[in-house]
C-alpha cells in the first residue's frame, strides 16, 4: 500500500456554542482542521497510510494542531515548523433560512509565508501512490501556488496519481486569478473534484438549466461540465457533488462521476445537517479511498457520497465514521436506528 499525501493549510476553527450568533457568543469551541487535513484524517481512519504536509508554528497552538492529526493516525513527519501563527476562522452555524457565516483571520499564517526550501518534495513523494490538494492552498499566495506546483511535479515524477478539489473561495481570490493559477496546476492533475459551482467560478464552465440558490440542479448540465473538464485537461475522471440547498438545515446530497467514457450517478440522500463543514472533503476522501482500493467507478462514487452524507451529521471538520458504517448506508440502511 503506497502512501497518500495531502498538502494545505491547517486552521483553528472557533465557533459559538450551538446555534448562537457571533454577537451572542460568550465562548467559542475549538476545532483544528482544513481541507486537505480533513481528507488525510478520513483516509487514515479507513486504514490508509495518510500523510499531511503543511507548515505550523513551533509554539503550543501549532503543536496542538499536530497532536490532533496524530490522534487520528495521520503521519505528520513532513510538517515543517516555523512562522508566527496558525490561520484562524470563525464559524457561525446557520439554521433553517439563516445561512452559516465564516470570518477568516488567516493573514500571515505560517503556511501562507512558506518558502520552497521548507519542503523536500522528492523525499516526501517517495513511494507515494496518491497526492491531493485543494484550490484553497494556492489561493493563499503566489509563493504557496509555486510550492503546490513543485509538489504536483514531484508526485507525477514519483508515479503518483494527483487529485484536486477546486474548492473556490471568493474571500481568498478573484475568479480571474483563480482561473489563471488553477489552469496551470490542473493541467498536471489526473482527477478533479468540484461542487455544483466550482467549475463555473474557476474555469467559466457553467451547467445549463441550473439554479443553485433555488436548489434546481440539472444532471445533463453537470454531465456537460464534467465532460468539458475531462476534455480540457486530459483527466482520468471528474467528480461533481450536487447539493440541493432546501435550507441551511436540510439539503439533498448526491454526486456524479465521469471517466471519459461513462457517466455514473449516485443515489440521493436527504440530509438534516448537524455540521456541513468538511462535507466536500469527506467526499474527496471517500473517492480516493475507493479508487485506491480496487472499487469500480459506481461503488467508488456511492462510497464517497454515503461517507460525506454521514459527515454532515458529525460535529467538527473531520469525518469520524468507519468503513462498515459507510457500507451500511450504501446498502440501504438509512434508518438511523440505535445499533445495539
Amino acid at each position: 500500500m503506497g502512501k497518500i499525501v495531502t498538502f494545505g493549510e491547517m486552521m483553528l476553527r472557533l465557533a459559538p456554542v450551538g446555534y448562537d450568533r457571533f454577537v451572542q457568543a460568550k465562548e467559542f469551541g475549538v476545532v483544528y482542521g482544513g481541507g486537505e487535513a480533513n481528507v488525510a484524517v478520513s483516509l487514515a481512519n479507513y486504514g490508509k497510510d495518510a500523510y499531511f504536509v503543511t507548515k505550523l508554528p513551533k509554539h503550543e497552538i501549532g503543536q496542538a494542531a499536530v497532536n490532533e492529526l496524530r490522534r487520528y493516525g495521520v503521519n505528520t513527519q513532513y510538517i515543517t515548523r516555523g512562522g508566527d501563527r496558525i490561520g484562524i476562522y470563525f464559524c457561525e452555524k446557520g439554521a433553517s433560512q439563516r445561512p452559516s457565516k465564516v470570518i477568516y483571520d488567516r493573514a500571515h499564517s505560517a503556511i501562507s509565508e512558506a518558502k520552497p526550501e521548507d519542503f523536500d518534495w522528492n523525499a516526501i513523494m517517495k513511494d507515494a501512490e496518491w497526492f491531493h490538494f485543494t484550490g484553497i492552498t494556492p489561493a493563499l499566495g503566489d509563493n504557496v501556488a509555486g510550492i503546490t506546483l513543485d509538489a504536483i511535479l514531484a508526485a507525477k515524477s514519483a508515479g503518483a496519481t494527483v487529485s484536486v478539489d477546486l474548492n473556490y473561495r471568493k474571500k481568498l481570490w478573484s475568479t480571474e486569478k483563480a482561473g489563471y493559477v488553477m489552469n496551470e496546476l490542473v493541467k498536471h492533475c489526473d482527477v478533479v473534484i468540484a461542487n455544483e459551482e466550482d467549475a463555473e467560478m474557476v474555469f467559466g464552465i457553467k451547467a445549463e438549466n441550473t439554479d443553485i440558490t433555488g436548489g434546481t440542479l440539472s444532471d445533463e448540465g453537470y454531465r456537460k461540465v464534467a465532460s468539458e473538464l475531462i476534455s480540457r485537461f486530459g483527466l482520468k475522471c471528474a467528480a461533481i457533488t450536487l447539493r440541493e440547498s432546501i435550507s441551511a438545515s436540510e439539503n439533498g446530497w448526491s454526486a456524479m462521476l465521469y471517466d471519459g467514457s461513462s457517466f455514473y450517478k449516485s443515489k440521493k440522500y436527504n440530509i438534516h445537517i448537524v455540521d456541513r463543514v468538511g462535507g466536500g472533503d469527506s467526499f474527496g476522501a471517500g473517492l480516493i479511498y475507493g479508487l485506491t482500493s480496487g472499487y469500480d467507478m459506481q461503488k467508488t462514487l456511492e462510497f464517497a457520497v454515503a461517507a460525506s452524507c454521514l459527515k454532515h451529521t458529525i460535529e467538527g471538520d473531520a469525518n469520524h465514521v468507519s468503513i462498515s458504517e459507510v457500507e451500511a448506508l450504501m446498502g440501504g440502511d438509512a434508518s438511523g436506528r440505535v445499533q445495539r
